[in-house]
């Protein structure tokens, strides 16, 4: 078989990638992304939030074993999954919207891949030192000194990738109470193994896997083309100005010597060595592009240097393109912004969110469930009046006990009556569910005791706030 009949290979070998430092107004906003959400997810978890006695004082808690989620006033019960599923909504909507406008700008600046990766460079760069200084490293051999930096940077990506594990666990119970039981070895078993989990899973991507998690692992990339268009701003080259590339010429020409026409691109690989994902933009558009920006803070920076105007490698639409080649000025920021699929996709966001902000503010803090039993429909008592019996399951979202009077409304003459409670009260306490059995009885003889069905309105009153909640059902006769 000769060589080029040779099939292609499907796989790479991994090439490791050492980042640049670089400074920039875009290096800058990802640091600050990263500061404020790695200290929101290590945080959060120890803000107190005053919920009464019986619960748990933590702002935000995933409280698995009773089906609840807190968040700061905000209680969502099992019942009312519906809002958790209206967030996920939102945040779909919200991809779709920030990648329509600015390409894959999550993935460049709030992706936790991205996030914990950046940290992990940071570190890697305070112990092994710049771009240079770590590829020397790599290239060399091994010896104490490099025996040494490595120790000493795995064990503080180590020490990070617990602290990711712990926080994330601290979201699910007490976060103090759960610190304590994991430093006596007393805490549950599954804390330690997701701790475990998460830890190994952080310290890789971070250290060791990083842009091939976004390359080969993401299914966001493959994605992002139905996302996008023409007028989508992603990170460009301008080649009709960079090419043809050339060395920096320190020196004037003489005045009788042809010299051939050169762009503003000098060939410094400045772009190429600041990437994460060790890409050349200057390529055009892939698909492992991350949309970090780095390059263009690389590449003003050189501009700067060597007397250039900045926006070599800039935000740019296929459209801005296609004009400035011709050479007309590029669209206005907000033009690419505000057109139909984005203004589409921000009605849509802006329509869920007043959606549960509405569902949130009207639910009541009073909240029940009928359920009529139906084994037997109904019992003939000794005085022939007709009884149905109704599993009530009542819901006390407040912090503190409260009574629930049970009544009922109805054109029949009808009467409720609840086992062992005085004046049909029943007593529920703080952020509880309670099921109790309610009767209702029709006389004998009696218009409801004899059609088959008829319809009953059971009230439930808060006898502190008077607050009151109806559900409507059936009362079942015997049809004699």
């Amino acid at each position: 078989m000769s060589a080029s009949d040779t099939p292609p290979k499907l796989y790479a070998a991994h090439e490791p990638i050492f980042p640049r430092r670089v400074s920039g107004v875009f290096r800058n906003l990802k640091w600050w992304i990263m500061a404020v959400t790695l200290g929101i997810y290590y945080l959060l978890p120890w803000v107190r939030w005053d919920r009464g006695a019986s619960l748990s004082d933590q702002a935000v808690l995933i409280d698995l074993a009773h089906r609840r989620f807190f968040f700061f006033w905000i209680e969502i019960w099992p019942h009312e999954f519906y809002f958790i599923a209206g967030l996920l909504i939102m945040a779909g909507l919200g991809l779709f919207l920030f990648t329509s406008a600015l390409g894959r700008v999550w993935c460049g600046y709030a992706c936790p891949q991205t996030v914990w990766t950046d940290l992990f460079i940071l570190v890697e760069r305070w112990i092994d030192g710049d771009r240079n200084a770590r590829v020397r490293l790599w290239n060399a051999k091994w010896d104490a000194r490099k025996v040494r930096l490595r120790l000493t940077k795995w064990a503080v990506w180590l020490l990070i990738a617990v602290a990711t594990g712990g926080a994330w666990v601290f979201y699910f119970t007490d976060a103090p109470t759960l610190a304590v039981n994991l430093l006596h070895g007393t805490a549950h078993p599954i804390a330690y193994t997701t701790i475990a989990i998460l830890t190994l899973t952080t310290f890789v991507f971070g250290g060791f896997m990083r842009e091939q998690i976004c390359i080969y692992m993401c299914p966001w990339p493959r994605i992002q083309a139905a996302m996008t268009d023409e007028d989508t701003l992603m990170v460009a080259y301008r080649h009709w100005r960079g090419e043809p590339r050339g060395k920096l010429q320190k020196a004037a020409p003489e005045p009788d010597v042809d010299v051939a026409p050169q762009g503003d691109c000098i060939d410094c690989m400045a772009c190429v060595n600041v990437c994460p994902v060790g890409i050349d933009i200057r390529d055009g558009q892939q698909l492992e592009c991350i949309t970090c920006a780095l390059c263009i803070d690389a590449c003003d920076e050189v501009m700067d240097r060597i007397g250039k105007p900045r926006g070599l490698i800039d935000y740019m639409a296929l459209t801005d393109e296609i004009a400035e080649m011709a050479g007309k000025p590029p669209r206005s920021l907000w033009k690419h912004i505000l057109r139909p699929r984005t203004i589409l996709y921000s009605v849509l966001w802006s329509l869920v969110g007043f959606g549960l902000m509405f569902a949130l503010f009207i639910r009541s803090d009073i909240d029940f469930v009928i359920s009529p039993v139906r084994n037997p429909t109904y019992v003939t008592l000794s005085d022939g009046s007709i009884r149905n019996t109704y599993e009530v399951r009542l819901r006390n979202k407040l912090g503190d006990e409260r009574g629930f009077q049970v009544s009922i409304t109805s054109d029949a003459d009808l009467t409720v009556q609840v086992d062992d409670r005085e004046n049909n009260v029943v007593m529920v306490n703080p952020d509880e569910t309670f099921m109790q059995r309610v009767h209702i009885v029709a006389p004998s003889g009696s218009a409801a005791a004899k059609t088959d069905s008829t319809p009953v309105r059971i009230w439930i009153e808060d006898t502190e706030t008077l607050d009151r909640a109806y559900k409507d059902t059936i009362f079942n006769g015997n049809g004699k």
